[in-house]
């Protein structure tokens, strides 16, 4: 029974390994285990409540459009070229921004089975309105993660 924890913890390192050496060099800021695992909640949370841009296409013209939100970018696109005006939208338009670092893992949180490049998590959906809790769920979650970004954007800089 020991064994299989064992083999199940050599198992995951591997495969953080290989998710670490397949990133992009400009893959900053890039989010830790733990704001990680709170991105991607919060990714599936607005997945849920239709407040979520998938795609660089989709994206871009959220940006351009003055949409305003969290980006959330995969780490290990190939070829990077595909994403490297994304952080500089971002930058632009005052939104902040994170690196994960599998593109599955977003896509998985974002409830879609084709990997995502990145999404665009708004504060409000774009048709519609959300119920009060709902609201203040999303709003929780996303003021949480804001503030985390914030702090890994100021230690870098």
């Amino acid at each position: 029974m020991g064994s299989d924890s064992e083999t199940d913890k050599t198992a995951q390192k591997v495969r953080e390994k290989k998710q670490m050496s397949a990133l992009a060099p400009i893959a900053k800021p890039l989010a830790g285990k733990k704001l990680s695992k709170r991105t991607l909640k919060l990714v599936r949370r607005a997945a849920e409540q239709k407040c979520l841009k998938r795609g660089v296409k989709e994206v871009v013209k959220s940006i351009r459009r003055g949409n305003k939100g969290i980006c959330v970018i995969a780490g290990n696109i190939s070829p990077i070229d595909v994403i490297t005006h994304v952080p500089i939208l971002c930058e632009e338009a005052n939104i902040p921004y994170v690196y994960v670092t599998s593109k599955e893992d977003l896509a998985n949180a974002g409830a879609t089975k084709r990997p995502t490049c990145c999404v665009l998590v708004l504060t409000k959906p774009v048709k519609g309105e959300l119920s009060q809790e709902e609201q203040e769920k999303l709003k929780g979650d996303y003021d949480q993660v804001a503030s985390d970004l914030s702090e890994l954007a100021n230690s870098m800089f």
